[in-house]
């Protein structure tokens, strides 16, 4: 770098003084695969919206209690005083709206329809995510063992989940349901029938999970990092667990987001044909089955129950393709 300096009227360039604070190169920032994933995902604006919804959906069953308290009402409450003795509808316009009642009333005992969708996300949210968990666990656990040890051990699990997956399982559930007793294994009403379809739906879901775990189980345990730890004497639970199963979160998330709105709909369905929750508890699928007879002169009834399924499926699938591109390294989005 020169300067320019001018003597006698001509100019004359001088070099300038050197700086003396050499340039420090700026340090690279690494990025841990979390980040990268969360990164990709941002940029999926469908799925992100689908993950907001899921999160409002949580918190709506969450809190259920404490937002319908707001327009003080509950689920439970019959006004029959708010439907017309004559026509047998709800008294005022879109079913019943107003300030005590947002989403307007039921038919024909008049109870407040969105203390009862609120409840009713916590029943089939709870059953469909309580339901998965077992289906996870029971899955990940048989799949892993499958396709680790192989031999008569993948033979047995392997032909258990084919026969499994070709079992009748809604004609079972209903089977079930319908002689069981109101009293059983110390559990009553529906208590009994929400732990019992836990355990139908998350027994009878697992082969799902568990034949994409036993073939990404095979695939990993030929990896250098599953050989360097059995050159070590690592048990084969160890490497089950410690090295296996941390390689295998992305598919389990992934696959969870999506078993979890199948649930759902498994769990509307036996409610809708009277073998899942019963009344007075609220249950989506419930709802759709009151709702039928009246829906000619009550479609807001329907239509209710019928769009939060519709909104909380769709966006659990959205959450789980965007989850899926964002943490499969070969994705093109």
């Amino acid at each position: 770098m020169t300067m320019t300096r001018e003597s006698d009227g001509q100019a004359e360039n001088v070099p300038a003084a050197a700086d003396p604070t050499p340039a420090v190169p700026s340090a690279i920032e690494g990025r841990s695969l979390g980040r990268i994933a969360w990164n990709r995902f941002k940029k999926d604006k469908v799925a992100m919206a689908g993950g907001v919804v899921v999160i409002l959906l949580i918190l709506l069953a969450i809190f259920a209690p404490e937002l319908y308290s707001l327009e003080g009402s509950d689920p439970y409450t019959i006004n029959t005083n708010l439907i017309d003795p004559n026509l047998q509808i709800p008294i005022g316009s879109m079913g019943g709206m107003s300030g005590h009642h947002w989403l307007g009333i039921d038919l024909p005992e008049g109870r407040d329809l969105f203390a009862r969708i609120a409840l009713g996300a916590r029943v089939s949210l709870g059953i469909a995510g309580l339901s998965t968990l077992v289906a996870i666990v029971i899955g990940v656990v048989l799949g892993m063992t499958a396709g680790y040890f192989g031999g008569w051990v993948d033979s047995v699990i392997s032909r258990t989940m084919d026969v499994m997956l070709a079992f009748p399982l809604l004609l079972f559930a209903i089977a079930i349901s319908g002689v069981l007793p109101d009293t059983a294994f110390g559990l009553t009403g529906n208590t009994l029938h929400f732990v019992l379809l836990v355990i139908i739906i998350g027994f009878f879901s697992w082969p799902y999970i568990g034949r994409i775990i036993r073939g990404q189980t095979l695939m990993l345990k030929e990896r250098e990092f599953v050989d360097a730890a059995r050159s070590l004497g690592a048990k084969p639970g160890r490497i089950l667990f410690k090295e296996i199963l941390p390689s295998l979160v992305a598919p389990i998330l992934i696959y969870s987001t999506l078993l979890i709105p199948t649930n759902i709909l498994f769990e509307a369905a036996l409610s809708f044909l009277g073998v899942g929750i019963k009344d007075p508890l609220p249950s989506w699928g419930q709802m759709i089955d009151q709702a039928i007879s009246t829906f000619q002169v009550d479609p807001e009834f329907l239509i209710v129950p019928g769009f939060a399924i519709f909104l909380t499926v769709l966006s659990f699938n959205l959450l789980g393709d965007g989850l899926r591109d964002a943490l499969d390294p070969k994705a093109s989005r």
